[in-house]
C-alpha cells in the first residue's frame, strides 16, 4: 500500500475524525484527532491499516495544552497520530485496550508531564522514583529544578 492508499482509507475509515492530514516525506503520514475519538481511531489504525506496532507515544508541552503523538507503523508506513488535552485538565483515554503494549509509555505520560490515562491497566509510576516529590513534572515546560540538599555521610 503506498502513501496516498493510506491517507485514502483513513479519510473513508474515520471521515471528520481525521483532521489535518500531512504526507510531508515519503512513507510518513501525520494527522490529528480529538481525544474523544482517540480510542476508536487507536483501533481503526490497528484493524484496517495493521498498525499493530507503536513505536513510543511522545508528549510536548505547549503551554496551555499537551500535544500527545503516537507513533504507529505497519509493513508501509509511519503514522503519527497526534491529540492534544488542555493543561487545566490533563486527561487522555488509554489505548491499552487496543494496543497492550501502550501501558509502559502511558505511565510515562503520567510520571513525566502529569497527564491522567484514564482506563490505564497499571497506573503505578514507571520512572521516578517513590520518594518524589508530588505535582513535580520534569518534562513540563514549569518546572524547575530544585538540587536536593548534600548528605555527607558521618557530616555535621
Amino acid at each position: 500500500m503506498n502513501d496516498q492508499e493510506i491517507i485514502e482509507k483513513i479519510k473513508a475509515g474515520l471521515k471528520d475524525k481525521a483532521l489535518d492530514i500531512q504526507n510531508p516525506a515519503p512513507r510518513r503520514i501525520f494527522f490529528r484527532t480529538d481525544k474523544v475519538h482517540l480510542r476508536e481511531t487507536a483501533c481503526f489504525l490497528k484493524e484496517a491499516l495493521g498498525c499493530a506496532y507503536l513505536a513510543t507515544i511522545s508528549g510536548v508541552d505547549k503551554g496551555e495544552n499537551f500535544e500527545i503523538v503516537y507513533h504507529f507503523a505497519n509493513q508501509s508506513a509511519c503514522i503519527n497520530l497526534r491529540t492534544k488535552t488542555p493543561r487545566n485538565l490533563p486527561h487522555i483515554p488509554s489505548i491499552c485496550p487496543e494496543i497492550p503494549g501502550a501501558v509502559l509509555y502511558e505511565r510515562e505520560l503520567q510520571d513525566m508531564f502529569g497527564l491522567v490515562v484514564d482506563g490505564i491497566p497499571d497506573p503505578r509510576p514507571l520512572i521516578l522514583p517513590d520518594d518524589w516529590p508530588q505535582n513535580n513534572f520534569p518534562l513540563r515546560k514549569d518546572w524547575k529544578f530544585e538540587r536536593p540538599p548534600e548528605k555527607i555521610p558521618g557530616g555535621k
